[in-house]
């Protein structure tokens, strides 16, 4: 729905709230999307109606507005309903929706939901809560459609029909043998299109894309963008299956990979919230500790300035070029480490690479760095005519740092990576500091060395 359409729907919802024209109001929302309902719940709400109105919704849909709530809403909502509503939550929620909320419970209301859920439903949930954080196993649903290899495609369609009813997804069928090994994998359509006398193990494919409970889910999201997958089967060290991560879930991972990403290119420490449900205090405790970091590394600039102040005394023109040649090599080093970081998230560079790496960004280097400086040569001509020696020495040190810095902006995110150090941050903030004081060391050495300055 458009988001002005959408609006008129929650002023019209609100208006039935403010009114208690509960009926209606239940009757609306009952119609609505489960997403949609969950905003209206979380931006449109006070605090005090969340539960009211969240009860006047059909029990099946409930639940599916419950799994699209933030964990916030989610523990409100935990406290103030009965134990009875909770265990019909707990029993119908998907077992990763309901391991993504304990994950951001506390621990006494955990002790609660746990209490509050059937025994099957509780002892799933903890064997998904002892898998690693940001595992494939903490992402991955139990709920998929499995059948066996000697299966008539009559038998599967009759399984399938039992069975499906509250499975997360139906569209691909994993073929497991007696001891739950993973052999195979058939789609619906293929086991529709097949005579019913054939056999699930004549129509399977064997090349099965699987990922590991202890894979990072980073890279299980990359399995659905290369091989533009559905669902992935998640198998245990025996290469039993255990779950499967569908294609909404891989999606949340990709956005919120993407998320941190950003936050640390930014030079913050990654927040979970939405920008305008955290708080002004919360967002000044997640900037602060990188802004005083780069604040006292950049003291290492001011360090080489004061260092080579004989050589700014003998030529005070010297200085006024610091900030563009700064300015340049920062520039420069931050659009390597963006598409190294890119490359790392996709996949498609590995540590192993940083040769192949350096040596495009060298080449890249040379090209931008020669038509830099000869721009710049012709602007310093303009400005300072005649004055060769300042030209030259500005224009090399300025190719130097072009090259210097696209070699740092390259290899600092695959060292990182391989350090198991989120190479995201080593991007602007960090790299940009770096080259700085690498930048003025290149300049004032040359500058040194032309002018014959003794320190």
């Amino acid at each position: 729905m458009e988001r002005k359409a959408l609006e008129e729907q929650f002023a019209y919802l609100m208006e039935l709230v403010e009114n208690r024209r509960y009926r209606e109001l239940r009757d609306q929302l009952n119609e609505m999307n489960e997403v949609d309902i969950a905003t209206f719940l979380e931006e449109e709400l006070p605090e005090d109606r969340i539960v009211p109105v969240f009860r006047m919704l059909h029990k099946d849909l409930a639940v599916e507005v419950f799994a699209n709530l933030s964990p916030d809403v989610q523990e409100h909502i935990i406290q103030l309903v009965t134990d009875k509503e909770l265990s019909v939550i707990m029993d119908e929620l998907y077992v990763d929706d309901a391991v993504d909320m304990l994950e951001e419970l506390p621990a006494h209301l955990v002790k609660r939901v746990l209490q509050s859920a059937n025994p099957e439903t509780r002892k799933l949930v903890n064997e998904f809560l002892k898998y690693g954080e940001d595992s494939a196993g903490s992402i991955m649903t139990a709920e998929f459609v499995d059948v066996k290899e000697k299966m008539t495609v009559a038998d599967a369609i009759g399984h399938i029909k039992k069975t499906a009813v509250d499975k997360e997804t139906v569209y691909t069928c994993f073929v497991t043998d007696t001891a739950r090994h993973l052999i195979g994998v058939v789609s619906l359509k293929n086991i529709f299109l097949a005579d019913d006398d054939a056999k699930i193990g004549d129509i399977m494919e064997t090349d099965v894309i699987a990922a590991r409970t202890t894979d990072d889910q980073e890279q299980v999201a990359q399995l659905f963008s290369k091989y533009d997958l559905l669902s992935v089967p998640v198998v245990d060290a025996e290469n039993r299956l255990v779950g499967i991560v569908t294609i909404d879930d891989a999606v949340d991972v990709m956005e919120e990979e993407a998320t941190e990403d950003f936050e640390r290119m930014a030079a913050m420490l990654p927040s979970e919230k939405p920008y305008l449900k955290t708080g002004v205090f919360e967002l000044a405790r997640k900037r602060i500790p990188w802004l005083l970091f780069l604040m006292l590394s950049a003291t290492v600039s001011g360090l080489i300035l004061a260092h080579y102040e004989e050589a700014i005394a003998f030529i005070p023109a010297l200085v006024s070029f610091v900030p563009m040649l700064t300015g340049s090599g920062g520039n420069a080093g931050s659009q390597s480490a963006t598409m190294v970081i890119r490359g790392i998230a996709l996949g498609e560079i590995e540590f192993r690479d940083i040769g192949r790496v350096l040596f495009k960004e060298f080449r890249v280097a040379l090209i931008a760095g020669v038509a830099m400086v000869v721009v710049n040569a012709v602007r310093m001509q303009i400005m300072y005519p005649g004055d060769y020696l300042v030209i030259a020495v500005v224009s090399f040190s300025l190719f130097v740092a072009i090259v210097i810095a696209k070699a740092i902006g390259g290899c600092l995110p695959l060292i990182a990576k391989a350090l198991n150090l989120d190479p995201a941050i080593m991007a602007s903030s960090l790299i940009t500091t770096l080259v700085d004081a690498v930048t003025l060391l290149i300049y004032f050495s040359i500058a040194l060395q032309v002018f014959q300055i003794q320190m």
